[in-house]
């Protein structure tokens, strides 16, 4: 049998999934390391139109679950399941604990285990970007927006739906043409029209139409997710499932070890496979681009295991630097996170989530709904509302003093002691705008999930200052997972806007109407309001990962510790180029997914471009 069954239960041949290596071709066109968000949807735009060959090679499984499929909760499918098994070093500033690095191992990448999320960043985010370029740079809003709307088919929610709880939309900042759908749950908690409401007793706080307008504020966004079946939706269903081409192979369980360069150029892969006690090493040729999309903590891993990186890191380790790039690796960010609670110890409004625990009555006339015709509180994700707002809005009175802070701090000091000048003068560049970004109502800081439930829910920061590192292990370079650290509040800045986030959160639910509802703050405890308490709070709770890996292969210019220019080729190196979340040079406010596809969408004309 030359090729895979189907797979995920449907009859048929449904692609050329190879059974091992022995099947991979000598060479391809394109050779796309990581079937992931960004590989599955590159591999599937290069091969619809036949005149391309594609191998994508993948370290994880193919995996057919319900728990993957599964909406209700949007946590299904996260943990250590499906992820690669690797925790961050201890974090001195948070008491030296340990976090679990989700990354998805399997086909599909993290789109397959993530809450489904479906956000994207401000239009400054994304301006952000393009600026350490030129003003004329395409990777801007203006020039990201036709991705972002051709990456996703956007599904409004149901009249009804949307009246009970006043859902706005604007499909105008949508597309309809994907195969990944954005859509939302046939059941929304009555308790988040108040929640949201509260909100306009905050002076400041925007409410924009659409959640893909590019502003800050309080909107509903929705899930990733097929409505008509009521399953995530994720680059397998939209790029991968169906597909039977003759030009689109895929091997799995495989791991790749290097990337082949020639004279500076790259012309392809090895990768490994295990059977039993037996290692196979492959080669393949790509005929015109290998294409990196491992995510942000293995493609780095990867280029540096292939002699593409910091110079010193690499002699450590052993390996022939073949190109000196100090910015592999380095510059790692991710969307930190931590739980404030307070109870409203009078919210009546119900139904209300407490009652899918607390209301057995309730709980079986959801189950109904959801065994005859998948709609009700089952349909639902983690949720679809919630405020993004900026510092302007969340701190009035301080907003300026952090800015300024920052603005004249010595940033080197706020990176590792041997750290590249070209890596410093890029974080510099971008401490700038972050300055710039503090002063901005449009760029949003604070993160805060609505749950329609009587307490508060998670905070994220979007915009952290602080950066990590992902390295190779130096001690055993090829067989170990990178070393990946945080560096979690490093700039002490971090630690200020942090502070600013658990003092709004107090005034919205003590200073709107929220205030009649008696609100109880349960953590931190009320009488923990100094600066320093509240530091201390900090570092016992905060976690430094909202699984939003990030930045280490930075789209940038060369002197600015960049990794790859803006057609995403890595510098000093022909026919190589990294397309996943690691060449965001600074994070968006918001999860990352939707900004991966979009990413994944522009490589593909650039892609094309050089073809011609």
């Amino acid at each position: 049998m030359p090729f895979g069954e189907a797979h995920r239960g449907q009859s048929g041949l449904q692609l050329r999934f190879l059974n091992g290596s022995s099947q991979v071709k000598p060479f391809y066109d394109y050779v796309i390391i990581g079937a992931g968000t960004a590989g599955l949807t590159i591999a599937d735009r290069l091969t619809a139109d036949g005149d391309s060959t594609v191998l994508l090679i993948e370290n994880g499984k193919i995996v057919d679950s319900p728990r993957i499929d599964q909406v209700y909760s949007g946590l299904a499918a996260m943990g250590p399941t499906w992820s690669y098994q690797i925790n961050s070093v201890p974090q001195v500033n948070l008491r030296n604990r340990t976090t679990a690095v989700l990354a998805g191992n399997l086909v599909g990448g993290s789109s397959a285990i993530n809450a489904m999320m479906t956000v994207r960043g401000t239009s400054e985010d994304y301006d952000r970007w393009g600026n350490f370029f030129s003003n004329s740079s395409t990777w801007s809003w203006n020039g990201l927006l036709p991705y972002l709307k051709k990456a996703l088919n956007f599904v409004p929610p149901e009249v009804t739906v949307a009246e009970s709880v006043n859902i706005t939309y604007d499909t105008s900042f949508w597309g309809n043409s994907s195969s990944v759908y954005a859509g939302w749950p046939s059941f929304q908690w009555p308790g988040l029209k108040m929640q949201i409401e509260a909100f306009q007793d905050i002076p400041g706080v925007e409410f924009p139409t659409d959640s893909g307008a590019g502003k800050a504020g309080v909107y509903w966004f929705p899930t990733f997710m097929d409505p008509k079946i009521v399953q995530r939706s994720y680059a397998t269903t939209g790029h991968f499932d169906g597909i039977n081409r003759t030009n689109h192979d895929v091997v799995t369980e495989s791991h790749v070890t290097k990337i082949i360069l020639e004279d500076g150029i790259a012309t392809g892969v090895i990768f490994r496979q295990g059977k039993g006690n037996a290692t196979t090493y492959t080669t393949v040729k790509a005929n015109r681009e290998v294409v990196l999309s491992a995510g942000a903590i293995h493609s780095p891993q990867i280029l540096q295991l292939s002699g593409i990186g910091p110079k010193r890191l690499l002699q450590s380790a052993g390996i022939d630097t073949k190109v000196d790039l100090p910015g592999v690796g380095q510059n790692f960010q991710d969307h930190p996170m931590m739980f404030m609670s307070i109870v409203l110890s009078n919210f009546t409004t119900h139904p209300s989530p407490s009652d899918m625990f607390g209301n057995p009555s309730f709980t079986d006339w959801a189950q109904t709904l959801w065994r005859e015709n998948k709609t009700g509180p089952y349909s639902m994700g983690i949720g679809n509302a919630a405020a993004w707002l900026g510092m302007p809005v969340i701190a009035p009175e301080t907003f300026e003093t952090i800015a300024s802070k920052l603005e004249n701090q010595n940033y080197a000091a706020q990176l590792p002691p041997d750290t590249d000048p070209t890596v410093i003068a890029g974080y510099t560049a971008q401490m700038k705008e972050m300055a710039r970004s503090i002063r901005s109502p449009n760029t949003a800081f604070y993160n805060h999930v609505l749950s329609g439930s009587g307490s508060s829910g998670s905070l994220i920061d979007l915009h952290p200052l602080s950066r990590g590192t992902v390295n190779i292990n130096t001690t055993d370079p090829f067989n170990t997972e990178p070393i990946v650290d945080y560096r979690a509040l490093t700039n002490p800045v971090d630690l200020d806007i942090l502070i600013e986030f658990l003092r709004f959160t107090k005034r919205y639910f003590f200073e709107t109407r929220l205030k009649e509802l008696s609100p109880r703050q349960v953590q931190p405890p009320d009488y923990v309001e100094e600066p320093d308490d509240l530091a201390g709070f900090l570092q016992s709770n905060l976690s430094p990962s909202e699984f939003h890996p990030s930045g280490t292969c930075a789209m940038m210019p060369k002197e600015l510790g960049g990794v790859v220019d803006e057609s995403l080729r890595v510098y000093g190196v022909k026919n190589l180029r990294v397309v996943d979340a690691s060449i965001m040079p600074t994070l968006p406010g918001a999860n990352t997914c939707q900004s991966v596809y979009a990413i994944a969408e522009k490589a593909v004309d650039l892609i094309k471009a050089d073809m011609r």
